[in-house]
């Protein structure tokens, strides 16, 4: 269970919009300026994000643009060689609506949640967590496939990289990594500016971490035994494994 408040949010605090819509002009000036996004990625990450900011709070859209930043990091690092393995996030690094919607749907439906119980303390964690599942798994996908000692996680067996439902140590250290990057940004933007005390407020973000974490595990187990086989797409795995950590995590906030 959770007891304290941290900074409420919602469309009634005038200096909460100002905020979120100026993170906004920013997350649309550096996704055109790095070609971070493409055109409709841009249009549908400020939507989202004016859900995010205006119905959470800006301390949760700074977030999710530090996910995105951090994500595109990822995605460039080694280009040449994830070009030359076909392992490349499209042709430029850049990523469309669908990869917004399939990372950035369920955090938006977790603000939408808290708006509407107005209750932004026991939805903060869980939050957190769903953003530190797509940051692990962009960072495992990313760095895991440079690393050719992949195997399936249902069966260990050797499979090339980027194959799907596959894992690295590589991966599995990336994965640790990015879930951790944004468990440290929750920590600053969002729980240490509250009312809790220090060891309150990692404990959270250790808690979102782990979810993260495992949540990307979930994503290569259900990529290996559905995405193979052509049942599920791959924004399907993404919602199912940020689906995971969420539901880990709600574990700790009820009881």
């Amino acid at each position: 269970m959770i007891t304290g408040a941290v900074l409420p949010g919602g469309i009634n605090d005038s200096a909460n919009l100002q905020i979120t819509f100026g993170i906004i002009l920013v997350l649309i000036s550096l996704s055109t300026i790095t070609k971070i996004l493409d055109t409709k990625g841009i249009l549908a990450a400020a939507s989202l994000g004016a859900i995010i900011g205006c119905l959470g709070h800006w301390s949760w859209l700074v977030i999710l643009l530090s996910f995105l930043i951090t994500a595109h990091l990822a995605t460039k690092w080694g280009w040449e060689r994830k070009t030359k393995l076909k392992v490349n996030e499209s042709n430029d690094g850049s990523r469309g609506w669908k990869n917004v919607i399939s990372n950035g749907g369920i955090p938006g439906a977790v603000a939408i949640f808290a708006f509407i119980i107005q209750d932004w303390t026991i939805t903060l964690p869980l939050y957190i967590s769903t953003v530190c599942v797509a940051s692990a798994d962009t960072w495992a996908s990313e760095f895991g496939s440079l690393d050719p000692r992949v195997k399936l996680i249902i069966s260990n067996e050797i499979v090339p990289p980027g194959t799907n439902g596959g894992f690295s140590p590589t991966g599995q250290k990336a994965a640790f990594l990015g879930s951790s990057l944004i468990g440290f940004f929750g920590l600053i933007f969002a729980w240490l500016p509250s009312e809790f005390s220090i060891n309150t407020c990692l404990y959270w973000s250790s808690i979102s971490i782990i979810a993260g974490w495992l949540g990307c595990q979930f994503d290569s187990l259900i990529g290996a035994l559905y995405e193979n086989r052509g049942w599920i797409s791959k924004g399907g795995v993404n919602n199912a494994a940020i689906g995971f950590g969420l539901l880990f995590t709600i574990v700790f906030v009820i009881f």
